[in-house]
């Protein structure tokens, strides 16, 4: 349990998506405008790494990696799929965005025309395949730390996006200079937030 709660707390704030690895830097600038936007997008995020990272993990163990197959007997013990890796962990990541793409144009048809084109590109979103690929580099023992370390990585990157759609809508009201106006501003407060999680870095379990 500790090591379990170890690696959530790391994904969240020491390892976390945007400011550790600013991965996701184009959704998260362009949906960040809007409190109620960006805790959609953040939810869906969320959702889309706490369900396919485990699934990945279960392709990479049990189907791709050297030796993986070795449960279809032992003539399939050198087989070695691992170039397939990016292919199968985009359709995975890519068949779970169109899941929630059509329960959100369903269930909320405001929040889907207000993120528009930056729904379905989740599919593509580095930080989404960049959960995966830090999953395989860390190399985890068991499904159980490769779910928590995704649903750690999505609330992570929840938590960027809504403090950082809260802090632009006061910034509405706030006499900002012209040309920092927009995107200048938001990438100097990017890289505030940034130099803010760097004090987690420390932080011990």
């Amino acid at each position: 349990m500790e090591q379990l709660l170890s690696i959530f707390v790391r994904s969240i704030f020491v390892e976390n998506m945007v400011f550790a690895y600013y991965l996701g830097m184009c959704s998260y600038l362009a949906v960040s405008k809007n409190v109620k936007t960006a805790l959609g997008l953040g939810i869906a995020v969320t959702f889309v790494l706490g369900c396919t990272l485990p699934i990945n993990y279960l392709l990479e163990n049990y189907v791709l990696k050297e030796g993986a197959l070795s449960w279809l007997g032992s003539e399939f013990e050198s087989i070695n799929l691992s170039f397939l890796s990016f292919i199968l962990f985009i359709a995975v990541i890519a068949s779970f965005v169109q899941l929630v793409e059509m329960i959100i144009e369903k269930f909320s048809p405001s929040l889907y025309a207000s993120l528009g084109i930056f729904l379905p590109l989740i599919a593509v979103n580095c930080a989404i395949l960049g959960g995966s690929l830090f999953m395989q580099q860390k190399e985890f023992p068991n499904l159980g730390e490769a779910t928590v370390y995704g649903v750690g990585s999505g609330i992570g990157w929840l938590l960027a996006i809504i403090g950082m759609a809260a802090i632009r809508e006061r910034l509405e009201y706030s006499d900002v200079p012209k040309p920092l106006k927009g995107l200048g501003i938001a990438f100097i407060i990017t890289g505030l937030m940034g130099i803010g999680f760097m004090s987690f870095s420390g932080l011990k379990i």
